[in-house]
């Protein structure tokens, strides 16, 4: 029996009874997820050595351990608020990893990592779904920016956008790493949804461009985390390639 992803139908997680150890891991991260999140205060890691399942974690060379996927708050892959997409549900995944090699503490890097993002063209901006988790080198890490409906974002959300969560930072051998999650929505408001999504790749390209242009990241290289779906008949990734962009700032 193959190991099991996640449960396609309603994104939550799979029975342990069915599928055994790895899928009672997922529950497990499914049930700690909703239950400890409060307990967090807001800038911190929410809990050291979460139970992912290692098929959900990528290990990418001379990077700590990376979780595949954004997560939602109920503890399911987060999937773009339902939206189907060519007949599947669509899966969020991790597409960047920023890497601060000089600040001397998580408060320094989270604060460089706003302004660098302002700089850039993505300031914080309202009007976008919260609440999102990422998963670094074992702790899973609440999303920046923190307000009640914001997200990094190129533009107000009434008109197409392309916008991102970032979890952090984790401390590593290379300084302070956060991963993002970025897409493009196409908004047209006479529309039913007005909010449609649009691309991964691009949403990743452009910040990624942006910040090298403007602030002091610079691209590093592309990493595959094995997190594009495109033979499954219940779950796609849109036109994710599977990569996600490095860029560091010395």
């Amino acid at each position: 029996m193959p190991i099991p992803r996640f449960e396609h139908q309603s994104q939550k997680v799979v029975s342990s009874a069915a599928f055994g150890p790895l899928a009672t891991a997922a529950l497990i991260l499914a049930v700690w997820l909703t239950g400890s999140a409060g307990a967090a205060h807001a800038t911190d890691k929410i809990i050291g050595n979460a139970p992912l399942p290692q098929q959900e974690i990528a290990m990418p060379p001379d990077l700590p351990d990376i979780g595949k996927w954004m997560f939602d708050k109920d503890g399911t892959i987060a999937h773009w608020l339902g939206q189907i997409v060519d007949g599947k549900k669509l899966h969020e995944p991790i597409n960047v990893i920023l890497i601060d090699a000089s600040s001397a503490s998580p408060d320094q890097a989270r604060a460089r990592l706003k302004a660098a993002t302002k700089a850039a063209g993505y300031p914080v901006r309202m009007g976008h779904s919260t609440g999102y988790r990422g998963f670094i080198g074992g702790d899973l890490f609440s999303q920046l920016p923190q307000g009640r409906d914001d997200a990094f974002s190129n533009r107000i959300f009434e008109e197409t956008n392309n916008h991102g969560r970032i979890f952090g930072p984790y401390p590593s051998s290379r300084g302070y790493v956060f991963i993002g999650a970025f897409s493009r929505e196409s908004v047209d408001l006479i529309r039913d949804p007005p909010h449609r999504y649009a691309s991964f790749n691009a949403a990743r390209d452009d910040f990624a461009r942006a910040l090298a242009a403007h602030t002091g990241f610079r691209p590093s290289n592309m990493v595959a985390l094995d997190n594009a779906i495109s033979d499954d008949p219940h779950v796609t990734t849109g036109d994710h390639d599977g990569h996600a962009v490095v860029l560091e700032m010395k």
